[in-house]
């Protein structure tokens, strides 16, 4: 199991590297706990700078994709880890503003369900 990444004129670079890393993780072929190779090494690789790399790795681990260990390295991290956490974090959210405004349990799971609806579009 390898990294494979090609870039093309289809997209920005740093969008590319982004969606490549982020379908291979999801699908496995890159397992929880692959080693990355280093933004400049990438970059180096791809032809890209190193800025372009660094931008697709910020946005992969805002996603929760990948998570930089320090000096250890960035890693493939537990499928959406941080994205279930931050989902959490939004619906208890939710749910204690619902309560404090006095919004039943029913009303409150009617508008989530809506607001669900809308933006994923159904």
């Amino acid at each position: 199991m390898t990294l494979k990444i090609r870039i093309d004129d289809s997209a920005p670079p740093y969008e590319q590297v982004r969606a490549q890393i982020s379908a291979q993780a999801r699908s496995g072929v890159l397992p929880v706990g692959y080693r990355l190779p280093t933004v400049r090494g990438l970059a180096e690789t791809l032809g890209l700078a190193a800025n372009t790399v660094a931008k697709a790795y910020r946005a992969l681990e805002t996603d929760g994709v990948i998570e930089t260990r320090g000096r250890n390295g960035t890693f493939v991290a537990a499928a959406g880890s941080a994205a279930e956490r931050e989902l959490a974090s939004a619906a208890q959210a939710y749910a204690q503003r619902a309560h404090r405004l006095g919004v039943p349990e029913p009303e409150a799971l009617s508008a989530a369900r809506e607001a669900l609806r809308a933006a994923y579009g159904g």
